[in-house]
């Protein structure tokens, strides 16, 4: 008897320590989620920030050196007029005097959206709508406060402060799957990452927009049904269509051209701008100066910038820069551009890495801020190392000081920096890990997001000294939280493959891991063109949080790894893009070494690997489990483009060139053309809705595996589109995938 007692101590002590399982509905409904700051905006006094109350009820002012609550701009519960149930964002004036409240919001596509604004006048804790025929798009506020600017059913009205609030329209042509004004059309949007495509000239006199003729770009239908979560009554009997442009690689863009608005005058006038007649316009912004405005172009190929000054009166379009790259510009460097009173900031990959380059207004350049010194290289760093800027936060005038964050320590470790004017650099953020920022007005200060591989977001204020100042967001009760339960360990690896590539990437393991042991792996990926898994922080692996997903499989019995292929990011214009005109060749191969290393691994049962991955990360897997080596058990393939064909035309032709002229890289290399050479046991899931990656790519490669006799299963999601995500559905997806795995990996 005392025999049994003592075996029920020892068990129930070793419950206790032993940490909780991890479910799936944790995972998906959140409960991992950081907590964190949203819509930050400093404000003009440079010394302080807004941000929305937690319960979307109030816009709350902080102080930059304290973190603390100095005011309420803005409160739902005592504004007086129209009743606003919560805040969903907000745009201050320049003057500070009134507010835009965002309320209502109706997501369209990934950035573009409608709402319901209301004008808030500060001093009068007033509230009145800003238009009362329908919801608005992209609001504008003129430079001295007194004008808003804003689209509506693809045309651009104007509201005049200083006249009640009186409304007018500027432009009478829009229509939709026409002519569109002031908003990028759905591949602008999707492919250069923006929303409005409108602003006024500094003396608040004219607006300048660009106009998108896609009345000839061919459309592309999604059929919708009735569903669920939500239901759509109107298809209760008969299914419907959403149809809209699309243009696919090689394909009719829409036709763009820039105007101009006198607001005195009303007179319309379009911008003497020297652009190819498939080029495009990815950005106009304004400047200090009231007859220029900086219109951005690019060729078709996209491996040539132009900046142009454009003035609204005389339509003279006057080059600023022109910067030609091997063969194609970046899309990440137009958020990355600041224009200040006398200056503008650019990045470029002219000399093969992402660098910083200072204009005066009059086009001369200033100043390059490149590699910086192997002594800020954390722990001394790597000698063939080199910079890459990944963001720019702004240029203060009064200094010459640039402020920036780059990998510099190699790819997986992101600080901020300074430059100062007389060359010397400082890093702002000397721990390991990914460090981003958000500087005050006056760049005496700034919010410091970091994280690392082990440790969730902490958020806190610090100044140009690198001194922090307050701890505003510490998420140590996530970590406590996390620590409760059977976490495996994650580890960063590194190797050469067959054909002398150095390759990144990273490793979870079982808690109770054994080298003894030969464990099965799941190997995720996403590989897409500048695109970075691999980094020392915390947001990592299919749902973030921590690399949470990968940590459940850790606790089923499986090592999960993820790898960056050649095309990735973070290591300059060679490596990313030795991928170009034949778009997942190298990946697939790398991915195949990746998995090829693990099987010589003590620890690994190397028939016992699969692949997985989303959108890109879909192709990836597709075209690793045909690339001819027989290395993956298993596969799984969510949202998959199957051939470039079938994609839009600015990503797929930045990458590919058009079809026309690049005939080989899109026929040969794509899954379906290689379907029978398919090995393992495939899922493919995508939504029926998705309309980014549309469902005839699952659809057509589908059929080639069918006429090759390859089994596979298949999962499709009513009304859901790239993100597949509403009710239960991610839940429900993610169940799928691991029994997928279960089945075919465990012995």
């Amino acid at each position: 008897m005392s025999v049994i007692i003592g075996s029920a101590m020892l068990m129930a002590a070793t419950q206790v320590m032993a940490g909780q399982r991890l479910d799936l509905k944790e995972i998906t409904s959140g409960q991992f989620r950081e907590e964190t700051i949203s819509a930050v905006t400093p404000l003009s006094d440079g010394e302080s920030y807004a941000q929305i109350s937690k319960d979307s009820k109030q816009i709350v002012k902080y102080s930059f050196r304290t973190g603390k609550q100095t005011e309420v701009l803005f409160d739902a519960n005592t504004a007086r007029g129209p009743k606003v149930e919560s805040i969903d964002g907000y745009i201050m004036s320049p003057t500070g005097r009134h507010i835009l409240i965002q309320t209502d919001t109706k997501r369209i596509y990934r950035h573009s959206f409608t709402a319901t604004y209301y004008i808030y006048e500060v001093v009068n804790n007033k509230l009145v709508p800003l238009s009362d025929y329908g919801p608005q798009q992209t609001p504008v506020w003129s430079p001295d406060g007194e004008q808003i600017a804003f689209v509506r059913d693809n045309n651009i009205f104007l509201v005049k402060l200083l006249y009640n609030n009186a409304e007018s329209q500027v432009t009478k042509d829009g229509e939709r799957d026409k002519v569109i004004n002031g908003l990028p059309d759905w591949v602008n949007e999707e492919e250069f990452s923006f929303n409005s495509a409108m602003t006024f000239s500094a003396d608040s006199k004219q607006i300048v927009w660009t106009r998108y003729d896609e009345s000839e770009v061919r459309s592309y239908s999604l059929q919708m049904f009735r569903g669920m979560k939500p239901e759509h009554e109107e298809y209760a009997t008969y299914p419907g269509f959403y149809t809209y442009k699309y243009p696919k690689a090689g394909e009719q863009n829409a036709k763009v051209k820039v105007l101009s608005y006198d607001i005195k005058s009303h007179q319309t006038r379009t911008m003497d701008l020297p652009l190819d007649a498939d080029g495009y316009v990815a950005r106009i912004k304004p400047t200090n100066d009231p007859s220029k405005v900086a219109v951005f172009t690019l060729n078709r190929h996209q491996d040539c910038l132009r900046i142009y000054m454009a003035n609204p009166l005389s339509t003279l379009c006057k080059l600023f820069v022109e910067d030609r790259v091997d063969k194609y510009i970046n899309e990440n460097i137009f958020p990355q551009v600041k224009i200040t009173d006398n200056h503008v900031v650019l990045t470029s990959e002219r000399d093969g890495y992402n660098h910083i380059y200072l204009y005066s207004l009059n086009g001369q350049m200033e100043r390059k801020v490149g590699d910086l010194p192997q002594s800020q290289r954390l722990g001394g760093g790597e000698k063939d190392l080199h910079t890459i800027v990944t963001d720019v936060y702004g240029y203060d005038e009064a200094t010459g000081d640039l402020y920036f964050a780059a990998l510099n320590s190699g790819p997986t470790e992101q600080q901020v920096f300074v430059s100062h004017k007389n060359g010397k650099t400082d890093c702002l953020t000397s721990e390991g890990g990914w460090s981003s920022a958000i500087f005050s007005k006056d760049f005496k200060n700034f919010i410091c997001f970091w994280s690392n591989f082990d440790t969730p977001s902490q958020i806190t204020l610090r100044n140009t000294q690198g001194k922090t100042l307050a701890t505003l967001v510490d998420n140590k009760e996530l970590a406590s939280k996390y620590a409760s339960y059977d976490m495996g360990k994650k580890e960063f690896l590194t190797f050469t493959t067959s054909e002398g590539v150095r390759l990144f990437g990273w490793m979870v393991k079982p808690k109770d891991f054994n080298p003894q042991k030969k464990y099965p792996v799941i190997m995720y990926q996403y590989g897409g063109p500048g695109s970075q898994q691999v980094r020392n922080a915390w947001g990592l692996g299919m749902s973030g949080q921590g690399a949470i997903l990968e940590q459940y499989f850790a606790q089923q019995g499986y090592i999960c790894v993820c790898v960056d292929n050649r095309g990735t990011g973070g290591r300059g214009a060679e490596f990313e893009k030795c991928t170009y005109l034949r778009l997942g060749e190298l990946e697939a191969r790398d991915q195949v070494e990746a998995a090829l290393w693990l099987g010589k691994q003590s620890y690994v049962d190397k028939d016992h690997i699969a692949i997985w991955g989303w959108s890109y990360g879909g192709w990836n897997t597709l075209m690793s489990m045909s690339e001819g080596r027989e290395v993956f058990r298993a596969g799984i393939a969510i949202a998959p483009p199957t051939c470039w064909r079938f994609y839009d035309s600015i990503y797929t032709e930045r990458f590919m060139r058009t079809p026309q002229e690049n005939t080989s890289g899109y026929e040969e290399v794509n899954p379906i053309a290689r379907a029978d050479k398919l090995h393992g046991a495939l899922l493919l899931c995508h939504g029926l809705a998705d309309d980014n990656v549309h469902y005839q790519n699952t659809a057509e490669y589908v059929e080639a595996l069918v006429q090759a006799d390859k089994d596979f299963r298949q999962l499709v999601y009513t009304n859901r589109n790239h993100g597949i995500s509403g009710g239960n559905t991610r839940n429900h997806l993610f169940r799928q995938c691991v029994n997928f795995f279960n089945e075919h990996l465990k012995k």
